[in-house]
């Protein structure tokens, strides 16, 4: 199974990737591009590094996010991937419909609560805590025109603790998520991306 995936930043979700690869863990997946929102970031280096073709596409550089949008999707489309995975990528790409059932992203809370836009980084763990949750944890989701909106693929959960600090509830589900997103992209490796046609056709 073929990826592509999309970075904004320090690329943490693309190393677990590639290490998952390299030592056996995740099998019959590869990595075939990087795209990257920034330029002058940890993520676009670490590819580079472990030999992965990058292509850097900055908002900044085009008139309209429309043609943004459209830059991202021709670089796709030259790739060809099977499944596309968003790796904190805080930039808002308008995917057109044939990538809506192909292309993941990971949000670090229980969605539908605590999704949305500017709901991303520290700012999610920060709003379970104040609003007094019992358990967090994170999403895989299918991603379509809205923010956090798409089908639920897979969750994992923690419970929150009395003392927990943003810092602390954060780490743990950083520890789930390190393990939830390579398992889903195992679990279509294995069934094929059918399964995901499936999610799609069985949203809520």
């Amino acid at each position: 199974m073929r990826l592509v995936v999309l970075i904004s930043g320090a690329g943490t979700t693309l190393a677990n990737l590639i290490d998952r690869i390299r030592d056996g863990r995740l099998v019959g997946v590869r990595i075939d591009g990087v795209i990257s929102s920034r330029a002058a970031v940890a993520g676009v280096e670490l590819a580079r590094t472990a030999g992965i073709p990058v292509t850097v596409i900055r908002p900044k550089d085009y008139a309209t996010s429309a043609q943004w949008s459209s830059a991202v999707t021709a670089c796709l489309d030259e790739i060809a991937p099977d499944v596309v995975v968003m790796a904190g990528f805080l930039a808002r790409w308008d995917l057109p419909g044939r990538y809506q059932r192909r292309t993941l992203n990971i949000h670090p809370a229980l969605l539908p609560d605590f999704g949305g836009a500017g709901m991303y980084g520290r700012r999610v763990h920060e709003a379970v805590l104040r609003a007094g949750a019992p358990e967090s944890g994170c999403t895989v989701h299918l991603v379509d025109e809205i923010y956090d909106h798409g089908p639920i693929v897979a969750q994992a959960r923690t419970a929150v603790t009395p003392d927990d600090t943003s810092e602390s509830l954060a780490a743990r589900v950083q520890a789930l998520e390190r393990d939830l997103y390579p398992s889903v992209l195992q679990r279509i490796a294995d069934e094929g991306v059918a399964w995901l046609d499936r999610k799609f056709e069985t949203r809520t």
